[in-house]
């Protein structure tokens, strides 16, 4: 379950030119991994024909075109099925993200890319639990866990002036990560 704010949203338009841009014409398949609307979505983002958005969480909800039956063992997604999988604010609410990352690694075809924005700091939010807060360092070892390339690992560390106090206290780290071929 996803609580979109600004900065967050942003994070994941800078991925979405930055990588997915060049490819707008291919028929993507993309996971969001966290999808319920709580406070917004990526849909906007990452929906647009041809590409074919799949919100994906653990309860039906808005926003939730597929409910996995198991958190660490997605049986709804055939191995190396999917072009992208994007989860952000969903990390520090899964208690093995490790597992995550594997089925993550399964489920992504060879070149596919993960994004995953998570939060550096920030007050304790159970939803139902809030087990990590999360640095550069940590993600690139949950790529590399999961025999995934770490394309970039970073922290958003300051205040930025365009961000209210809600949308910096979380000082997002993000990490973009693909299979290899």
């Amino acid at each position: 379950m996803s609580r979109v704010h600004p900065s967050s949203f942003d994070k994941m338009l800078a991925f979405r030119q930055t990588y997915l841009e060049a490819r707008r014409h291919e028929p993507l398949v993309i996971i969001d991994l966290g999808s319920q609307d709580f406070n917004g979505s990526y849909r906007p983002l990452l929906g647009e024909p041809p590409w074919q958005y799949i919100g994906v969480d653990l309860a039906q909800g808005s926003n939730v075109d597929v409910v996995l039956r198991d958190a660490y063992d997605w049986q709804e997604f055939a191995p190396a099925s999917v072009d992208v999988i994007v989860a952000g604010q969903t990390f520090e609410h899964t208690e093995y993200i490790w597992e995550t990352m594997r089925q993550i690694a399964r489920t992504l075809k060879p070149g596919g890319l993960c994004c995953i924005i998570v939060p550096s700091s920030g007050p304790e939010h159970r939803f139902p639990v809030d087990c990590w807060r999360i640095y550069p360092d940590g993600l690139r070892t949950l790529a590399r866990s999961a025999n995934l390339e770490a394309v970039e690992a970073w922290t958003q560390w300051e205040d930025l002036p365009q961000y209210d106090h809600e949308s910096n206290k979380w000082h997002d780290s993000v990490l973009v990560a693909r299979k290899p071929l």
